[in-house]
């Protein structure tokens, strides 16, 4: 049974072990910049710490997280990865309907626009596509899309 919980200092290592097969696999075509301990000590000391992330568990294995915040008047989804083989499988779509039901409207997120399955599926949760960048903002320089959910 899927469950969803806030996640714990002691998740560190599993929320990682999640981001980083996801990235890796599912975003080669924006290479990550950071090595995966520099990954493993930013979610320890930084992601978990700030409050927003929640985790999706499945029979008590980690299979998904999403990080949210509040700033600049928005709601914002700031991470939704699910692991490679879980997706399909409503894990992305409960995370995300969570971080829906805890946000403020309008919320927002970024996604890559090499990325055709996350844009389907935000766009298929409501999503709206109001901005196109070339990538100049975000720290993998690929073209991204700002999506809304009013």
């Amino acid at each position: 049974m899927l469950s969803i919980r806030l996640a714990e200092k002691s998740d560190s290592a599993n929320i990682a072990n999640v981001y980083l097969a996801s990235r890796k696999l599912l975003s080669a075509y924006a290479p990550l910049k950071h090595s995966d301990k520099a990954i493993v000590v930013w979610i320890e000391n930084s992601l978990i710490p700030s409050g927003g992330v929640t985790v999706a568990l499945l029979n008590h294995k980690m299979i998904g997280l999403c990080a949210t915040s509040q700033h600049d008047g928005f709601g914002w989804v700031d991470q939704l990865y699910v692991r490679p083989e879980s997706i399909g499988q409503g894990v992305g779509g409960a995370l995300l309907m969570h971080a829906m039901q805890t946000l403020p409207t309008p919320i927002r997120l970024h996604a890559f626009q090499a990325n055709v399955g996350a844009n389907r599926f935000y766009e298929r949760h409501g999503f709206v596509a109001i901005e196109f960048s070339d990538g100049a903002n975000n720290e993998e320089r690929a073209a991204d899309v700002l999506y809304e959910y009013k």
